[in-house]
């Protein structure tokens, strides 16, 4: 629309916005009206008009088998329209007009903001299905007809309140119409199984609607004033009401079709089982984080007891091999330490890499400063924890055999994510400036068990590929290659 309106139209970025706003809501109205919508607005030049917009209803068969939008049609082909811009009132005169053997009535709503007419709307019914209508279908017929008047007149759609129409309760949800007292006049099925859902035991015609729901919402003191102005429909306000056996979704429009309110529609929905599942789900996602973070607390607690045994230890390889697993161990309670954070399995892993990082250096026996490049990204947990693991090894076999007591380096870490299609691969490079790998040797065959831990990981766990050689000038480089899913964030 954005396009359409800029390139033909002179209309400016607020009668745009404008526009949207109408669009955002019309829904409604083609579902009131059992209708299709086509939005027109004039050209720059005014020869002629542009579909912009089009809305197709839910509650009843479509008047156009084509899209509409970016048609161009001349001034005069289409009288109404004409008549509607010029003349700012909503035309209904006309025999109806026939389709593909499809009779289908016209009627034009001239779009007003600010005293000026923006455009009109094309109302477009399909009278194959015509039928004696229902009292619901007369409901829905007369309030669809408040709301082009409110829009001919500048007043609909409210430009204090956004609504999110996938969110917002719809016509089919439930409809109440109440009449300028907040009384009902007429309640849909959909809607009386709703508040009987929160207690209501009897029938919500001829009741005031909000006292009656007022009444059976928990009490909460001066609440209740508010909510019983709430559901009397006085002003465009979207809200919940939670009784005892469910909870009840309400969008509030005010109707003024002539500038004196004479009612409100009121659209609500039971969202009793969606609320219950969201609730479900926080409760889960809370029970997961506390999982996470007392698995940390464990994982620390059994690192602690390795440090106080290597301290006791006579043997200084055996006090080297307890401390490489007491940060083994604290890479792991590094990454649950993480997840116990988040709502969901997935971690930021440049925090953790930085930490594994940092946690490595204070154990090296020089003066090596370590930094990464590049961004790891958002990771599952499934390959956060391994490669966490993964990296404190490596780190830690770069420090320990790359440089001797006293000496001097680098460590650079660098992280590239890349996609192709729907994969993803995750490129990490450890590289190092000290002594280099010994004469012949094969990182493939090595026997230490750092590098046992890396392959059995690598190539195990994360499916990918694990190399080392010698860095192009000096030192060590390590590659690793994993596939991971497509980050989106």
């Amino acid at each position: 629309m954005n396009d359409l309106v800029r390139q033909h139209t002179a209309l400016s970025d607020s009668d745009l916005e404008w526009l949207h706003l109408l669009v955002s809501e019309w829904q409604l109205l083609s579902d009131l009206s059992f209708a299709d919508l086509v939005l027109w607005v004039p050209t720059r030049d005014g020869t002629r008009y542009v579909s912009v917009a089009q809305m197709r209803p839910n509650t009843g068969p479509t008047s156009y088998q084509d899209d509409m939008v970016g048609h161009l049609a001349p001034r005069g082909r289409r009288p109404m329209l004409d008549a509607a811009l010029d003349e700012g009132r909503i035309v209904r005169e006309g025999d109806p007009e026939w389709r593909e053997e499809v009779p289908v009535r016209v009627e034009s709503i001239p779009v007003r903001r600010e005293g000026r007419v923006l455009g009109v709307i094309a109302r477009n019914t399909n009278l194959l299905t015509v039928r004696t209508p229902s009292r619901l279908e007369l409901t829905y017929l007369q309030s669809a007809s408040d709301l082009a008047q409110m829009i001919a007149a500048g007043s609909f759609p409210f430009p204090e309140q956004q609504v999110d129409m996938d969110a917002s309760p719809r016509a089919g949800d439930g409809l109440i119409r109440l009449d300028a007292d907040g009384v009902v006049q007429y309640a849909s099925p959909n809607a009386l199984s709703a508040y009987h859902r929160l207690g209501l035991a009897a029938d919500l015609v001829g009741h005031h609607l909000g006292q009656t729901t007022a009444e059976l919402a928990p009490v909460r003191g001066p609440v209740d004033e508010a909510l019983v102005k709430l559901a009397s429909g006085w002003a465009p306000r979207e809200f919940e009401v939670e009784g005892d056996e469910g909870v009840i979704q309400l969008r509030a429009i005010p109707l003024k079709p002539k500038g004196t309110h004479i009612g409100s529609l009121v659209l609500l929905r039971d969202v009793t089982e969606l609320r219950r599942r969201e609730r479900e789900l926080i409760t889960k996602d809370a029970t997961i984080r506390e999982i996470h973070h007392r698995v940390k607390n464990n994982l620390q607690t059994v690192a602690a007891l390795l440090r106080l045994q290597a301290r006791r230890m006579d043997s200084d390889q055996g006090r080297d091999a307890l401390n490489e697993a007491v940060r083994r161990v604290g890479s792991i309670a590094i990454v649950h330490e993480t997840l116990s954070q988040n709502l969901d399995e997935q971690v930021e892993f440049d925090e953790i890499a930085d930490r594994v990082l940092a946690m490595v250096a204070e154990i090296s026996p020089g003066k090596v400063t370590g930094h990464r490049t590049g961004r790891f990204g958002i990771l599952e947990a499934e390959v956060a924890t391994p490669l966490s693991m993964v990296l404190t090894e490596v780190l830690q076999n770069a420090l320990e055999h790359g440089f001797g007591p006293g000496e001097q380096g680098t460590v650079e870490v660098t992280a590239v994510r890349s996609a192709t299609g729907g994969e993803g691969r995750l490129l990490v490079t450890v590289e190092d400036d000290g002594r280099g790998l010994p004469e012949g040797f094969d990182p493939q065959r090595a026997g230490n068990l750092g590098l046992q831990i890396v392959r059995t990981l690598v190539e195990g766990e994360l499916g990918g590929t694990f190399d080392m050689v010698p860095a192009p000038e000096r030192g060590t480089r390590v590659v690793l290659d994993i596939p991971v899913r497509v980050d989106k964030h």
